[in-house]
């Protein structure tokens, strides 16, 4: 049976569905009913239908392989949990526990509230949960109750299918860290014929980033892919899906797989999330399959679906030009204990409306390779991170641009350097990781993604890897996505 790499802790016993958690159900039974039981008992399948959304109920019929079949004359009553269990859906009264206690009077319990981000102690939070109880009473009129231990867990039964699909396999589960970017400088250089831009970039990886679960599926046809928040495709529209397409178009490799994404890294910021996730899930599909191809062929496969993908198989350090495909690997140029803040407002800034309102006769006319070299020898500074896309994304998001300015005024030097990243919304702050003060107190920012941050890097043949002292990604107030 194929082992565990990076498999689940007990410190991450999160359901593979969401950020909600494993759940053990202790159910009160008559215990000569036990040894008997019926064999049938109801199932999820192993797909993105149980996806945990917000507020999302919890149906009788989420409680997989352990509703053994009760005495008609069972009673059910459901004590206290956290956030609402209905037994009275569709789905319920077509699940073997309806037919059995369709009579029953129900009492009805809260399941914890869904959290995309968490609180300010995120990571604690997130790796540190325990499991919620449903508690349950049933009873027979000739017997006296007795309890018995049920358990929800869709996360061990996915990890024991998928050692069952291929034993010769080097392993059936892998879970990776896909951490995203920051362009300490972006210089955009022309406009091609085929209507892109060339650009020249100074990229950097840094250690905020999203938890990917790879898991064998037994399927030869679908992957599914699962997501802790709502609002991202599940299909071949989302890239970690193109990605493992292509790299069976490219290999031959029949492997299909489960996939969870925790996703941390807020869309439309500007960061590469999904350009990294695409990334990790090429890598993911290429160690499962032996490593039949190298990581230079898994670079130039990834810009067929996406420019900035190429760039999360450098070193963490790279210039890149051309449409972002062209990755020149350089060693870091700042040292990677320098802190920085990372703010992104509620609105997001669409990449296509930030390009079609560039005009080059607006960008600056410094040579990006002086950039690099200035970095390199003498650190950053505020003159040196241009972003060509800024006047663009403020026309976009002129809120965005009143945000930048605040921030560089309210910090009174503490940060080197303030700018955006990519074609925004996220506005960087690098040499302190303390958020100004305003952030807080104004209404206007009290659902701003925050986070702090550190530049990351990664050894050659081995993927990026989430910092133990990684800190916690957290929207000041409430969530964003």
């Amino acid at each position: 049976m194929g082992e565990s790499i990076n498999s689940f802790s007990s410190q991450q016993s999160r359901s593979f569905g969401a950020h909600c958690q494993t759940t053990s159900v202790p159910i009160p039974i008559s215990s000569h009913f036990l040894p008997n039981a019926p064999s049938h008992r109801h199932q999820i399948p192993p797909s993105s239908s149980f996806i945990a959304p917000p507020r999302r109920r919890l149906l009788a019929a989420d409680v997989p392989r352990s509703c053994y079949s009760l005495p008609r004359r069972s009673r059910l009553l459901l004590g206290h949990a956290p956030r609402f269990l209905s037994l009275a859906s569709s789905s319920f009264h077509q699940s073997p526990v309806h037919r059995l206690c369709s009579s029953v009077p129900l009492f009805f319990c809260h399941l914890p509230r869904f959290k995309p981000y968490g609180s300010s102690n995120f990571h604690s939070k997130l790796h540190c949960q325990r499991p919620h109880l449903v508690r349950a009473m049933v009873s027979d009129s000739n017997t006296s109750r007795k309890q018995v231990e049920i358990e929800y867990d869709p996360e061990g039964r996915i990890n024991k299918l998928a050692d069952e699909v291929d034993k010769d396999a080097p392993f059936s589960r892998l879970t990776l860290f896909s951490p995203c970017k920051i362009n300490i400088f972006l210089r955009i250089t022309n406009k091609r014929e085929d209507g892109y831009h060339d650009l020249a970039s100074l990229f950097h990886v840094i250690s905020l980033g999203d938890i990917i679960k790879f898991s064998l599926s037994p399927s030869k046809t679908t992957d599914r892919l699962s997501t802790n928040v709502s609002g991202v495709p599940l299909d071949d529209r989302n890239l970690i899906i193109k990605a493992l397409n292509l790299y069976r178009k490219k290999t031959g490799s029949d492997k299909f797989f489960w996939i969870h994404l925790d996703k941390r890294v807020p869309t439309g910021a500007g960061l590469g999330g999904g350009s990294s996730n695409a990334a990790t899930a090429l890598w993911a599909a290429n160690q499962f399959s032996g490593c039949l191809a190298t990581e230079e062929e898994l670079q130039e496969w990834s810009s067929e679906i996406g420019s900035d993908i190429p760039f999360f198989f450098s070193q963490g350090a790279a210039y890149c030009s051309g449409r972002g495909e062209i990755v020149q690997n350089i060693a870091p140029p700042l040292s990677l204990d320098i802190p920085m803040v990372l703010i992104k407002p509620q609105e997001a800034c669409s990449t296509a409306e930030v390009y079609k309102r560039l005009r080059l006769d607006q960008t600056s006319n410094v040579d990006p390779l002086t950039l690099l070299e200035n970095i390199k020898r003498n650190g950053i500074s505020q003159d040196v991170c241009i972003n060509d896309l800024e006047i663009p994304a403020f026309e976009v998001l002129p809120s965005l641009k009143r945000l930048k300015q605040r921030i560089i005024a309210a910090s009174r030097g503490e940060h080197d350097a303030v700018f955006m990243s990519g074609s925004g919304s996220t506005i960087v702050g690098v040499g302190s990781a303390d958020p100004p003060q305003f952030v807080y107190d104004d209404d206007e920012y009290k659902d701003v993604f925050l986070s702090e941050a550190y530049f990351l890097t990664r050894e050659a043949n081995e993927w990026y890897q989430e910092p133990s002292s990684s800190p916690a990604a957290s929207p000041c107030v409430s969530e964003t996505v």
